[in-house]
């Protein structure tokens, strides 16, 4: 194949002499094919915008950032409310959100505190974001995250 080239089966010799004449390479499409498939083609031009599609198709690809926000068992209303505020931004700008509630010491025993208030601060930003994992206990750390909703 190539241009310029008539599709059919060539001897080895044959198609290396036709992509002599045309000052181009022989390279091997499908090497496991009956007969092989080669083409006849620029090869470093074909490189070339094989890495451009590649990064192309990087370039279009989102990128997921993760934003955390920190909880003590016994966080009040007004710290609350100001943390609240800022998992509302990062869910906006379409970051997922990672809440956890760090349990020091013997702060521990106090579990369903923990669960209780990541349960209603998932509930709060129900209308920004949905859960996508439910609240679970890891180590010292109870963690939840919560995932963008898409903007229509």
């Amino acid at each position: 194949m190539g241009d310029n080239v008539e599709v059919g089966v060539y001897p080895l010799d044959k198609a290396k002499e036709l992509a002599k004449e045309q000052e181009l390479d022989l390279v091997e499409i499908s090497p496991k094919a009956k007969p092989p498939v080669c083409k006849i083609i620029d090869y470093k031009k074909f490189l070339y915008e094989q890495k451009k599609r590649e990064k192309a198709l990087k370039s279009k690809a989102t990128k997921v950032t993760i934003k955390e926000i920190r909880f003590g068992p016994q966080t009040d209303e007004h710290d609350y409310e100001f943390k609240k505020k800022h998992a509302i931004k990062f869910l906006q700008d379409g970051a997922k959100l990672k809440a956890f509630v760090f349990f020091k010491g013997r702060s521990i025993i106090f579990k369903e505190q923990g669960q209780i208030l990541l349960l209603k601060l998932a509930q709060e930003l129900e209308e920004y974001g949905k859960v996508e994992q439910l609240p679970k206990l890891e180590g010292k750390r109870m963690i939840m995250f919560i995932a963008p909703k898409k903007v229509k």
